[in-house]
């Protein structure tokens, strides 16, 4: 066992007992009972995309302690879960009872599809490094080149050098999305840094343009030429999308392409990140 679960699990640990002695009556007598075993079952609910119910199946267990993929939390015995987000979910559960506490076994929920209303068309914005095969990348001219890394797609270089990188989404007609992402850097000087939603799809050594800038740094502008880190909708000094709070609609349904490309004289010392790109659907 790594360090790093042993001390989560020493964590845990003591959570439990503090839980256990605080749902104890006074006036009763303290007697642990069998160490307990934590299980829990994952049932999809019938006709509602992307939920499900987790119930913890632990025999004598009063209360229960839920990793839903993103860190542990109190919750109920049955709890229902939303992943909007096309991917896979590590549940795991820290079930306790008159016998103490146990941790279960990881189940993992595989969801195929993103919820169509709220979940996110873009796959792999995070920039982990398994989402690095959901990105293409290709080089205009060289001198710039993209990079994921630590979690980020980071683009170094100059010597008006041009790089980009894309995936291509599915949308619907004349539906309203929200887009969003995170852009970092420790400033740069004679550089654009572009996102387009278009038709076409993107080509090495040709530059790019269809649907016209959505959203952009550009030093000319008077972004991006001093350390950033925040949403590209309020760093960002150029593009359609900031005249409608980073909403956007599409007259045809089908594939667009979703293309990020950056270029210039110099992008700085730490280059330009981006991550945590999302389209999401608007109710």
């Amino acid at each position: 066992m790594s360090y790093q679960k042993l001390k989560k699990n020493i964590g845990l640990g003591v959570l439990a007992a503090f839980t256990l002695v605080g749902c104890v009556p006074e006036d009763e007598e303290l007697s642990l009972g069998e160490q307990p075993e934590a299980t829990f079952m994952v049932e999809a609910v019938a006709g509602q995309n992307n939920t499900y119910v987790l119930t913890n199946t632990t025999p004598g267990a009063f209360v229960s302690v839920w990793d839903k993929g993103s860190g542990f939390e109190k919750g109920r015995e049955m709890d229902t879960i939303f992943l909007p987000d096309r991917g896979t979910y590590d549940i795991q559960l820290v079930a306790v009872t008159s016998g103490g506490a146990d941790t279960s076994a990881v189940q993992t929920i595989n969801v195929e599809t993103s919820d169509p209303a709220a979940g996110n068309l873009v796959v792999g914005g995070r920039m982990n490094a398994e989402d690095a095969d959901h990105w293409t990348l290709f080089t205009i001219s060289d001198g710039v080149a993209f990079e994921m890394v630590e979690g980020k797609m980071r683009a170094t270089g100059g010597g008006w050098g041009h790089a980009g990188f894309y995936q291509a989404v599915q949308v619907e007609a004349n539906k309203p999305y929200q887009f969003g992402a995170t852009v970092s850097g420790s400033g740069a000087s004679d550089t654009w840094f572009e996102v387009y939603f278009g038709r076409t799809e993107p080509q090495s050594y040709q530059d790019y343009s269809d649907g016209g800038v959505q959203l952009a740094l550009n030093t000319w502008a008077g972004c991006a030429t001093t350390s950033f880190n925040g949403s590209l909708l309020s760093v960002g000094c150029e593009g359609a999308l900031r005249e409608t709070n980073g909403v956007i609609t599409f007259d045809e349904g089908g594939t667009i392409y979703l293309v990020v490309k950056t270029g210039g004289g110099d992008l700085g010392a730490e280059g330009i990140a981006i991550d945590n790109l999302e389209l999401r659907g608007t109710k």
